[in-house]
């Protein structure tokens, strides 16, 4: 497989770009080698500037659900396109993703709409200190709430410790208010609002951990989350941007049966182009200006192309609810991967929901952080090359969802898992 043309445009744009990218996932860092640069989509496939054909399994990070360049998405950007790109006046467009939204979460009376997760997280994070009148908050370690400042923190250790900058940059100031804890652990949440008791506004979370890999909620966490947070008068914030309209059509509340106060979301609801969500109850809702004294604002939010985009992916899966289907094939996916693995004496742990999941090369069960980062990410990249020689298409990093679309087909399952059965015993020298 020849991938001169990528190398030759990763070159100029190491020129120009800084790192030759605009997102650093995308460089290759976690796996090494050389970014492949990609001409064009359709379907379960995308083809780079070479001609070379992958099996895609990132689907824009979760966010291509119906897969590439699905008819009625291009149909309706279309469309839209051809009435104007952008006016910075309300469309009905609007109002009509906000309806969908809010009838898909039982949970959310009103929405904001914004332009990407990183702006409605920390957009959510002013609302839930405004309402309840505090300022810390609590985030778990590994989970990924965009790169506001405010959520870019280290663990911090104990529920006593608070945040730590993660990045140059970001003021000790801000973060100064942050406790990041192991997720899964209701103890330690528990502890920090004894400690912190009144003080605390919202804890943050993602309901399935999608960014340290895909990690589970142990029974009862999720649960206890919300009993905690009403214990102490503090707000519960599910970050969905990758779990909403993924894991069901009302996201993982609808899964797990359980209301959050505010709901981020993105990823599916603009249907691959760039839009980002919060909402929650009206009474929450209302503070944000024009109705009350919460400022936020976006030129572009509400973009006609990007809900236009959403409100066809929406309806789309309302009218066809695939997702019955999408576990039957990650479930063959993930069986398919860890029956060759045993076979081959390779430890793995994979951990999936739906259609998501994640590979980890190691023999303990990965339920947080600490876990996820002693798996072995050498074998990740073995593992990660082998795969993309030969057409398949999986996140260069081994702490990313590898996420399964509407048109993934039993014949790309079988034609992965043949690939992973001739390579997987390779891994055995690491």
């Amino acid at each position: 497989m020849s991938i001169h043309t990528s190398i030759e445009l990763y070159d100029r744009a190491l020129r120009k770009l800084v790192g030759g990218v605009n997102s650093p996932v995308r460089s290759f860092g976690a796996v090494g080698g050389t970014p492949i640069f990609i001409r064009e989509g359709r379907g379960s496939r995308v083809v780079d500037e070479d001609g070379n054909e992958y099996i895609d399994y990132v689907c824009s990070w979760g966010a291509l659900i119906l897969g590439h360049a699905h008819p009625r998405v291009v149909e309706a950007v279309k469309n839209t396109a051809e009435k104007g790109t952008s006016f910075g006046m309300p469309t009905s467009l609007e109002v009509e993703l906000a309806e969908l939204l809010c009838e898909a979460f039982p949970s959310i009376e009103k929405v904001r709409l914004v332009n990407s997760g990183t702006e409605a997280t920390m957009s959510a994070l002013r609302l839930a200190r405004a309402y309840t009148g505090r300022t810390k908050f609590i985030k778990f370690d590994g989970c990924y709430h965009g790169h506001a400042d405010s959520f870019l923190v280290k663990a911090g250790s104990g529920a006593t410790t608070l945040g730590v900058p993660d990045s140059p940059g970001v003021p000790a100031l801000i973060t100064a208010e942050v406790m990041s804890l192991p997720y899964n652990s209701l103890e330690a949440v528990e502890k920090a609002f004894e400690i912190n008791e009144g003080e605390i506004a919202a804890v943050f979370v993602e309901p399935v951990a999608a960014n340290m890999g895909v990690v589970l909620p142990k029974k009862g966490f999720l649960e206890g989350l919300r009993a905690i947070t009403r214990k102490y008068g503090a707000l519960l914030i599910f970050d969905e941007v990758i779990t909403g309209f993924r894991l069901a059509y009302g996201g993982a509340q609808t899964e797990f049966g359980i209301d959050a106060d505010i709901t981020i979301l993105g990823k599916i609801i603009g249907g691959g182009l760039p839009v980002g969500a919060y909402g929650g109850k009206a009474d929450i809702m209302h503070l944000l200006a024009p109705e009350g004294p919460v400022y936020q604002a976006g030129t572009l939010s509400g973009n006609p192309l990007a809900v236009s985009a959403g409100i066809a992916t929406l309806s789309w899966l309302k009218e066809n609810n695939p997702y019955k289907e999408l576990a039957r094939k990650t479930k063959l996916l993930c069986n398919g991967i860890y029956g060759i693995a045993q076979k081959q004496g390779i430890p793995v742990q994979i951990n999936f929901k739906s259609s998501m999941l994640t590979v980890f090369f190691t023999e303990e069960p990965v339920v947080d952080y600490t876990t996820a980062l002693r798996s072995d990410r050498k074998q990740y990249a073995e593992f990660f090359h082998h795969l993309l020689a030969e057409g398949i298409y999986i996140p260069p990093s081994p702490f990313e969802s590898w996420f399964i679309s509407t048109a993934h087909r039993t014949e790309d399952i079988e034609k992965t898992l043949e690939v992973i059965d001739k390579g997987l015993l390779k891994l055995r020298k690491y």
